[in-house]
């Protein structure tokens, strides 16, 4: 929902010359009251709720459309490597695919636009829900906290795929003095990023919330996401940082052992990807989706126009696994085990009838088993399976990782990371027999086995400078490191994305472009 100024149809009634002058004056500056601005907007609760509640709308340009047979998700999919495509229809995506993009390329013009929207609508409501009087303080404390994580979680999209970005903090008009603003450093972007969260995080927050918005476990997780990020590259803060997100990361875990009923991993991987556990237990945040207004967007991971739901053959297969990923999988592992983990390699006919085997592994991590049907049952047609941005279990690794680097042989360590491998049915080497170094890579792994498919994977790459390799089961440098999805190689250039070429046309204030990519 945004506030635009509702403008007027039709015309001025013409005064006649019967009518007195004062008359028709007075007619002629009466004001509209359907008319709404910011600054007649803010005046009352309700207002600050449709306002937070519009920024919420807006991150799900996430799952918006970028062309034939492809979603901005995939941005964030296709240039791991980990992805290949069936149908090769979208030039953008392809290009993504064969790393060859650049600032004409839709989906990285979409990103741009999408996350700045959600930063100027968080901008305009912490700027205009304070003056809102009278107003219950702590509902009012806890939307200005929700508003400054959502503005947090879109500058750390931001600052990781383009570096030096502009930094806007207030509401901007055409008459704005910094319309057309530079790029900030990537350290100062990090610094309003951190000082979000932390607002955010003594907002008076639930530590979980159900209905999908904003928690205190989420804000926590985030936390200890950036603070991680910070630790690696390219800001390479190093210990200090690897302490922080590990001390953030274990006040989730503390309070999650406290009570296991509230914040745990789900007993099942088909919980991940459950209707009936949105918002809860092992996901600390979600993108929020509901087939009346937006349904799940996740739907290019189908086969190619293979049967496998209550829509019939209509998948596009554009986000497929390669084969050489889903075969790096430890034998057992449980994540690759078909419709029990992660993957699926045989289906039922039209999502409910007989079965029959695909030819190839899919992704399972989203599909919907109420929607789109299960063995006997026909599915509703109706998607509504949220989009999972935060997990718990991303939160035990990232503790894994982290508290590692602070205190390498830590059984605390060891117990996060062995909590994953155990659900997955893994048998976990004892602690004894890792060193520092072969512990981190094991964490690694890990994170590209667990995390996969959930738009974490390429932020690993550019944060570690490492890619893992399927054929060695170990970890390349990032720059020579070839895509087994395109065997194509990743250049410097790739750790950034190229700024839109329409964007620097609009803003010259934004060039230079990123290194590597056409100026």
């Amino acid at each position: 929902m945004n506030f635009n100024i509702i403008k007027k149809a039709g015309a001025l009634i013409l005064c006649g010359m019967m009518l007195l002058a004062s008359g028709c004056k007075k007619f002629l500056e009466e004001q509209d009251p359907s008319n709404l601005t910011p600054d007649n907007f803010y005046t009352i609760p309700e207002h600050a709720e449709a306002a937070i509640a519009a920024i919420y709308a807006d991150t799900r340009f996430f799952g918006d459309g970028a062309g034939i047979f492809s979603s901005n998700w995939q941005l964030l999919e296709a240039v791991t490597g980990t992805s290949t495509t069936e149908t090769a229809q979208n030039s953008d995506l392809n290009n993504l695919y064969s790393l060859v993009y650049d600032g004409n390329t839709g989906h990285v013009i979409n990103w741009w636009n999408g996350l700045y929207k959600v930063i100027a609508n968080a901008n305009l409501a912490l700027d205009k829900i304070p003056g809102i009087t009278p107003m219950d303080e702590a509902q009012k404390a806890k939307i200005l906290g929700e508003a400054k994580f959502l503005r947090a979680w879109a500058y750390f999209y931001a600052v990781r795929l383009w570096g030096d970005i502009p930094l806007i903090t207030t509401p901007q008009a055409a008459t704005s003095e910094d319309f057309f603003p530079g790029r900030a450093a990537q350290e100062d972007v990090y610094t309003l990023i951190v000082e979000d969260l932390l607002a955010a995080e003594a907002a008076g927050l639930p530590w979980m919330d159900a209905t999908g918005r904003v928690s205190l476990a989420a804000v926590k997780a985030e936390l200890a996401r950036v603070y991680l990020t910070m630790a690696g590259q390219p800001l390479n803060k190093g210990a200090a940082y690897y302490k922080l997100a590990a001390d953030k990361a274990k006040e989730v875990i503390d309070y999650a052992n406290a009570n296991p009923g509230v914040i745990n991993l789900f007993d099942t991987y088909g919980e991940v990807h459950h209707v009936d556990t949105e918002n809860k237990i092992e996901h600390l945040f979600e993108l929020q989706y509901l087939a009346d207004v937006a349904g799940n967007p996740m739907e290019n991971m189908f086969p190619n126009f293979k049967p496998v739901s209550a829509y019939g053959a209509n998948g596009t297969g554009s986000t497929v696994p390669t084969l050489s990923f889903y075969q790096s999988y430890e034998p057992g592992d449980l994540r690759a085990k078909d419709q029990e983990g992660y993957f699926y390699t045989s289906y039922y006919h039209n999502g409910s009838g007989a079965p029959f085997d695909l030819g190839a592994p899919y992704i399972f991590k989203h599909f919907n088993v109420v929607a789109f049907g299960s063995p006997g049952v026909e599915g509703t047609r109706r998607n509504d399976l949220n989009v999972p941005q935060i997990r718990y279990a991303e939160v035990l690794l990232i503790y894994a990782e982290a508290q590692n680097e602070v205190a390498a042989g830590d059984q605390s360590a060891y117990d996060a990371f062995k909590r994953i491998r155990d659900r997955a049915e893994l048998v976990t080497p004892a602690i004894g027999t890792y060193t520092q170094d072969s512990f981190r890579e094991a964490v690694w792994r890990e994170r590209w086995h667990e995390l996969c498919y959930e738009g974490i994977t390429w932020f690993d790459m550019v944060r570690l400078r490492k890619v893992y390799n399927e054929t060695t089961n170990g970890f390349d440098n990032f720059v020579g490191h070839i895509n087994k999805s395109s065997n194509q190689p990743l250049q410097e250039k790739h750790l950034l994305f190229p700024l839109g070429v329409q964007e620097m046309l609009n803003n010259p204030n934004l060039k230079p472009q990123n290194p590597g990519y056409p100026q």
